[in-house]
């Protein structure tokens, strides 16, 4: 059985890790290289790095940055944020990323995901797909986001998942808009549908408040989100949580994680 990932985020903004509610409203968190370096050593399974304001302020991801955190971190890492080109995503596996996160640019051009898998393999290219809930009618449906969440592209998330996968994505990263930093619980039906839509690894993201949330987002039984890593934020940030306690958690609840180094080490 492959394991299950735990993996912070660091959403970054003007060279700082800030989280805010529903995509607005951001805070300060810290320095990006101090917090990557810090749940590297921790024993997180990979870090995602967004730059969460390129596509709106029409930049490109902070290389410089991005090629610092990525030399002081031992684990896979994934870079995103205003890539709009395969030569932007050649800068960033050269600056150190092992892959790279398409959310915006992937709407406006779905052949960067095929033009980007046939160059650097499948592995390398992540799609991130924010969504939000549509109003009314059942069962659910939820329409992909983009912008840092700022514009409805009005194509739906579960049809759009299957695209980009049939275009050469090794793996998605799915956030509720509704979720992202509520703590009120991951979007257990939106995970499930787009996992079941799908076959790559999901990765949940959008509202994990404590450690039953993110056991819900990655059991595979009944009611829970199927989901192959969940991604953490404020509960991280904030030092609401840490690696070990949930890492213990899922242990015990017997979900099939990586047990910490220092434990596998017997010491």
């Amino acid at each position: 059985m492959v394991a299950k990932r735990i993996i912070p985020c660091l959403d970054v903004a003007d060279g700082r890790v800030v989280k805010g509610i529903n995509f607005v409203g951001l805070r300060d968190a810290g320095d990006p290289v101090e917090l990557a370096c810090r749940y590297s050593a921790a024993g997180a399974d990979e870090l995602v790095f967004l730059d969460i304001a390129a596509s709106h302020q029409g930049r490109s991801t902070l290389v410089e940055l991005v090629q610092r955190t990525a030399e002081a971190v031992t684990i896979p890492f994934t870079v995103g944020g205003g890539i709009a080109s395969v030569e932007g995503i050649t800068a960033l596996l050269r600056a150190g990323a092992d892959k790279v996160s398409l959310n915006s640019a992937a709407v406006r051009d779905p052949e960067l995901v095929s033009r980007g898998a046939e160059r650097f393999g499948v592995q390398c290219i992540v799609v991130a797909i924010d969504a939000r809930r549509r109003g009314g009618g059942e069962p659910p449906g939820w329409d992909v986001y983009v912008k840092g969440g700022r514009e409805n592209t009005g194509l739906d998330a579960l049809a759009w998942a299957r695209r980009v996968v049939a275009l050469g994505a090794g793996e998605i990263l799915l956030t509720s808009m509704d979720g992202d930093g509520t703590q009120a619980g991951y979007d257990l039906p939106l995970t499930r549908a787009v996992g079941e839509a799908v076959a790559v690894p999901v990765i949940a993201s959008g509202g994990a408040g404590c450690l039953d949330h993110i056991a819900a987002a990655l059991s595979d039984g009944p009611g829970g989100g199927g989901a192959s890593a969940a991604l953490l934020a404020s509960l991280l940030h904030d030092g609401i949580l840490s690696m070990e306690a949930i890492k213990t958690d899922l242990l015990a609840r017997g979900l099939p994680i990586r047990p910490l180094l220092h434990r596998h080490a017997g010491t």
